[in-house]
């Protein structure tokens, strides 16, 4: 089992849950975060200053996946959040070494 984590931007959010859906994944934990990287922030004029906003907002997707499935849902993620320009964002994938199902008790890939 493998934990997928994916960086987006926000405006492609629904496009993602939507693709992921669509591939037959079901579960998905979403997570507003700020942060950035290469893009380093941006500057924002307000009232005539100018601010320098470096954490930008972005989403957090986390979807626990069998192993088979990991490949398929990466090119999901990419092919729905890409925009192209600077910022589109990064996928990890982890090992998951237990996944319980608190109300059945089912454990591994029948807990997903």
């Amino acid at each position: 089992m493998k934990m997928v984590s994916a960086i987006i931007k926000p405006f492609k959010l629904d496009d993602a849950r939507e693709a992921l859906s669509d591939i037959g994944i079901s579960g998905i934990t979403v997570t507003e975060v700020k942060g950035f990287g290469r893009q380093k922030g941006h500057s924002e004029l307000y009232r005539g200053a100018e601010y320098v906003v470096d954490f930008l907002p972005k989403v957090k997707l986390e979807i626990a996946v069998d192993e088979a499935l990991v490949e398929k849902v990466i090119e999901c993620i990419i092919s729905a959040a890409a925009t192209g320009k600077i910022g589109d964002g990064k996928i990890f994938v982890s090992d998951l070494e237990q996944v319980v199902r608190i109300r059945t008790g089912e454990t591994g890939n029948e807990a997903l």
